[in-house]
């Protein structure tokens, strides 16, 4: 049973590090996918610099990947404490990502 927890956090931890590097390495192409900026005018879009801003994005993707490895190491002697800890941890720096957003937008 306490597979589950550790297999779970390895694959959060996986898959937020591939999106990561995803958009790290994008030169600028994913940013179709960050909301909010996708809908902005091709005019408003030629004010940002997409690259630097996909990097930025890449960055903060490949830290939040950090938690769910420390959640699967936790989670080897305290099954599912490491999982919830990660998520916890995990919820409050994708919360500062939108504060963080939302200052630079306004």
């Amino acid at each position: 049973m306490f597979y589950i927890y550790i297999i779970f956090d390895f694959a959060m931890a996986v898959i937020m590090l591939l999106f990561g590097i995803w958009f790290y390495r994008s030169k600028g192409q994913t940013s179709n996918f960050l909301s909010g900026y996708n809908m902005k005018s091709a005019e408003e879009r030629k004010k940002y610099d997409e690259n630097a801003m996909c990097k930025a994005y890449g960055k903060r993707m490949m830290l939040m990947s950090l938690p769910f490895i420390a959640g699967m190491i936790i989670d080897i002697w305290y099954i599912g404490t490491g999982c919830l800890i990660a998520w916890a941890i995990w919820f409050v720096m994708f919360i500062l990502l939108l504060i963080d957003r939302h200052k630079r937008e306004s």
